[in-house]
């Protein structure tokens, strides 16, 4: 973005600079560190300036909002238009109480809902599960069937809300049971707006809730894609993410490319099962992670859109700019919220959540201060949305579409997380892709290598976190933490024997042996799986059918 004569001139000055007041001042007050680094452990410059920039082409590298390689965002207006859906993760014990946590938040102005399943539902077990024990409705709520699903969404008009589900392994058993519900209320298919998780590869590799090996957990997620392209338009089929592996201890480039890595897997699988690119990429969406270095954060999300489109328009020849569009979720870290001094995650939150503001979101979850803790209650989550709201509306970030963009800093470094994920791609590619280095267990390696250096910096107080290793105080007891009634499962029981009781059990028996046989083949599952739905055969029955015929995924351990 400077020519050559500029850039020796710049670079002689900032020599003199250096040789001159730099040194004399260093020489009487030196830095308190020496080396600095990023929330990720990347060496930071003590100053950048436009030779830090000069290969970046402003036409090439950085262009216009709307406009490829969408490095400035996905939307000419940005902000500008319409602020990002303030998508609040929510869903705890049964669908009663979560649904009356959804209508206080959209009451309190939340823009979208997102559910959280139990790890009973996450695994597709059903309530009465013996592996069930313990922990129905614990981290999410619990969905047994169709019934489950109308209660949750009882009042809530689909045709009106976008609605994500943070559900993958049972993907498809979901998704179909939201599809269900959305007619009962006689909503049409096309109506519906949201998203589905449905990203297998990241719980083989950071989160663990799988079911099935990868060939036939590919096969449900490209069913997923090629079903919705016809009958559901306007949702996104899959939420990439990235989130659960930074989670897991990655750094933020790590985060992009693993994530990047995964995404073309898929697109591949898609292409491989005969769809056509553009048919299904514009659906694509990710989810990242906004973890505590506000600058590296801007930069990692400027360039996960800058390399998803290269990949997309270079790699798969996509015709379709929406197809090399990189939409995304945000969450704020939940790695980083202490037990310790937890009103402190507040402003945590408040610093992560701008972060993904700064970097184009598209939509925000932000984490309540207690989370470390328990279950947020409802006070801490008025917090958590509130913090975005005044994001939104008194802080001025919205005016202008990426703000720091042309910062020597954030250029340089949007550019150095961009070639270090392609670095993490090109090797992937040498294994054989995602699900090869996967079952090679190198990702695995590369995040618990990152994340045993991440901890060690902690104990040696290389890193410090407030209120964890410097800054204590002596504390009571948390007070006020929300608790899932014992009674919770027992409820859930009965609320599925009931449902067994009253239901055409013929109907489902017959609907459960189309599956298997579809299963046995190749078709589509989706509405086979649809069918079942209907006649409300549970979340574990239908599981239970593929896990018959596919199998379970057994996780590798070598390194």
């Amino acid at each position: 973005m400077f020519d050559k004569e500029k850039l020796s001139q710049i670079k002689e000055e900032r020599q003199k600079w250096e040789e001159g007041l730099l040194a004399k001042t260093l020489s009487k007050a030196p830095e308190s560190k020496k080396e600095f680094k990023s929330g990720s452990g990347f060496e930071v410059k003590r100053l950048y300036t436009p030779e830090d920039i000069e290969d970046i082409d402003y036409l090439r590298d950085i262009g216009f909002p709307g406009q490829y390689p969408f490095t400035r965002g996905y939307q000419p207006t940005m902000y500008r238009g319409r602020p990002w859906t303030m998508r609040m993760y929510a869903g705890f014990a049964t669908a009663e109480e979560s649904n009356e946590r959804y209508k206080y938040l959209v009451s309190q102005g939340s823009t979208g809902l997102s559910v959280a399943f139990d790890l009973p539902t996450q695994i597709g077990y059903d309530s009465d599960h013996p592996l069930a024990q313990g922990e129905v409705g614990k981290v999410g709520v619990a969905i047994d069937s169709l019934k489950d699903m109308e209660i949750l969404f009882d009042g809530i008009p689909l045709d009106k809300v976008s609605t994500s589900m943070t559900i993958n392994a049972p993907a498809a058993v979901l998704l179909a049971m939201y599809i269900a519900v959305a007619e009962k209320q006689g909503v049409s298919p096309d109506k519906l707006r949201g998203t589905v998780q449905n990203d297998i590869l990241k719980e083989y590799i950071a989160r663990g809730t799988y079911i099935f090996p990868t060939e036939p957990s590919m096969r449900l997620i490209t069913n997923i894609f090629e079903y919705c392209s016809k009958y559901v338009p306007n949702w996104n089929t899959i939420s990439i993410s990235g989130y659960h592996i930074r989670e897991a201890g990655s750094t933020a480039a790590q985060e992009v490319g693993f994530t990047l890595a995964d995404g073309i897997a898929y697109v591949e699988a898609a292409i491989k099962a005969g769809l056509d690119v553009d048919t299904f990429a514009p659906r694509l969406s990710f989810f990242f992670n906004s973890h505590n270095d506000l600058l590296e954060e801007v930069a990692k999300f400027r360039a996960a859109r800058r390399l998803w489109a290269r990949i997309m328009k270079e790699r798969f020849k996509a015709k379709n700019e929406k197809s090399m569009m990189l939409k995304f979720h945000t969450q704020t870290a939940g790695c980083t919220l202490t037990a310790q001094q937890p009103d402190n995650n507040i402003i945590r939150v408040a610093m992560q959540a701008l972060a993904a503001v700064l970097g184009g979101t598209q939509s925000l979850h932000t984490n309540s201060r207690d989370e470390a803790l328990a279950l947020p209650t409802t006070e801490s989550v008025t917090i958590a949305l509130r913090t975005q709201q005044i994001l939104a509306n008194e802080t001025g970030v919205t005016n202008t579409i990426d703000p720091l963009a042309g910062s020597y800093y954030v250029e340089a470094k949007t550019k150095e997380i961009e070639d270090k994920a392609m670095e993490y791609i090109t090797k992937i590619d040498e294994l054989g892709g995602a699900a090869r280095a996967i079952d090679l267990g190198y990702i695995q390696k590369e995040i618990s290598d990152a994340a045993y250096k991440y901890q060690m910096e902690i104990e040696t107080k290389d890193r410090i976190v407030v209120g964890v290793n410097k800054y204590q105080v002596e504390e009571e007891a948390p007070k006020g933490l929300l608790k899932v009634d014992p009674a919770v499962a027992e409820m859930q029981k009965q609320k599925l024997n009931e449902v067994k009781a009253k239901r055409n059990n013929a109907a489902v028996e017959e609907k459960l042996k189309a599956l298997k046989k579809a299963c046995e083949g190749t078709e589509n599952l989706m509405p086979y799986i649809l069918d079942a739905v209907r006649e409300y055969a549970t979340l574990g029955e239908i599981c239970g059918v593929m896990r018959e015929i596919f199998g379970e995924y057994q996780q590798s351990v070598s390194i």
